[in-house]
């Protein structure tokens, strides 16, 4: 078995949630370390003084539990198990095998002395019927691949290799936990992420959409990828796709903004892609049209289209989004008059105004960069990041900071 490494982070969160009366569920893409986590979990556990014979951890996609393919045999299955006396653990790996197996999970809250933890890589284990169930009863954790301070942790680096390097490598390769086992090897790794990526098209969007075309997701997978950053509307992408015409026949085919609305929602759903939407800084509103896509982790983008050094730009800008998702802010694109602020991060009581680019050094960037950021008339903090390592730390009160020290930052 390989060795399970330790991601405080999550750990923590289930930890603080322990013997809470809520249903602890882990949320995330394929292989993001959710099932691991369960794992640093359990033994956490073990360690604390719960007895094994008081823990039950099923992974519900292993074969061993292929007859429990309903709530009631599920149900039944567990209660036989759980300890008489004191409480027991019940870690669920991969629910969504169980069909309906919300209500086997309020049925074990109600009948019996138990902490619930379980995992999905679908966005429709929190679907509505099992949210009514259980509204206001359950925690969300949701995990993402690993950010770069844990990167660092996981891959053993040279002596010599600089920062700098280091994350030129969390660039190309991105975050999925299971590239560890590659060391760097770009061809393996890509058919580690292709193996991924065709299970969460396949197993996650296909199979739970009928009717969903295969190559259609896969020409709106690989436009996103290419305008990440980009503001788009579902219009907008559907008349580019129409225009390129069929892969096999060359015909045009018309595409709807409503069909593309529908499958960047199986994008969302299965953790691959998440929208965020635009917000008038100085009106306070969110805007109802055209958003912006991320993707879940830079590995798949690259492995789809390459890796090339000219999208840096847009490469940095998602790593920030996805770190400011870890430091659980809310995201938005700001508006401010007709200029754009890459993210506006507001938590209940904070919040932080941030642009990104590669570098400040010409004085046009640099004009462009500070210009939305003085046009907003708060005080809230401010901040350009880019690659540069330079003695400029403020514009006019504007933070200016190195990319790689804010990643590393707590």
């Amino acid at each position: 078995m390989t060795k399970l490494i330790d991601r405080p982070q999550y750990l923590n969160q289930l930890i603080q949630n322990k013997d809470v009366d809520l249903v602890k569920i882990v949320t995330g893409i394929r292989r993001c370390g959710k099932s691991s986590l369960l794992d640093l979990y359990h033994q956490y556990l073990l360690k604390h003084g719960v007895p094994d014979s008081h823990i039950i951890h099923m992974n519900l996609e292993s074969l061993r539990y292929r007859d429990l393919t309903d709530y009631l045999s599920f149900y039944d299955y567990v209660s036989e198990q759980i300890a008489a006396e004191g409480k027991t653990y019940l870690i669920f790996d991969e629910l969504q095998a169980v069909e309906h197996w919300e209500k086997a999970i309020e049925s074990f809250r109600l009948d019996f002395d138990v902490d619930i933890y379980i995992t999905g890589s679908n966005a429709y284990l929190l679907s509505t019927e099992f949210s009514t169930l259980l509204s206001g009863r359950y925690v969300e954790i949701r995990m993402l691949p690993l950010s770069f301070k844990e990167f660092l942790d996981f891959y053993e680096f040279a002596a010599d290799v600089t920062m700098e390097e280091k994350f030129q490598k969390y660039l190309q390769f991105g975050g999925m936990p299971i590239l560890r086992e590659y060391k760097f090897n770009e061809a393996r790794s890509n058919q580690a992420l292709e193996g991924i990526y065709s299970t969460v098209v396949l197993r996650d969007i296909l199979q739970r959409n009928s009717g969903a075309d295969q190559a259609m997701l896969q020409k709106i997978m690989l436009f996103l990828c290419s305008n990440i950053g980009s503001i788009t509307s579902p219009n907008s992408i559907g008349n580019v796709l129409s225009n390129e015409g069929d892969i096999h026949t060359g015909k045009q085919k018309s595409i709807a903004g409503k069909t593309v609305d529908k499958y960047i929602s199986m994008l969302h759903n299965a953790f691959v892609f998440f929208s965020v939407g635009r917000y008038d800084v100085k009106g306070k509103q969110l805007l109802k049209t055209l958003g912006k896509n991320y993707i879940i982790d830079i590995g798949f983008r690259n492995m789809l289209l390459g890796y090339r050094d000219a999208d840096r730009g847009h490469i940095i800008e998602n790593i920030v989004f996805l770190e400011l998702l870890r430091r659980d802010y809310r995201v938005y694109i700001g508006k401010v008059g007709e200029t754009e602020v890459d993210f506006v991060a507001e938590k209940p009581n904070d919040k932080i105004y941030i642009q990104v680019t590669e570098s400040m050094q010409s004085p046009e960037t640099r004009e462009r960069e500070l210009r939305p950021l003085r046009l907003i008339p708060d005080n809230y903090e401010k901040i350009v990041l880019s690659m540069d390592r330079s003695f400029i730390h403020s514009y006019d009160g504007i933070k200016s900071e190195n990319l790689i020290d804010w990643l590393l930052s707590d």
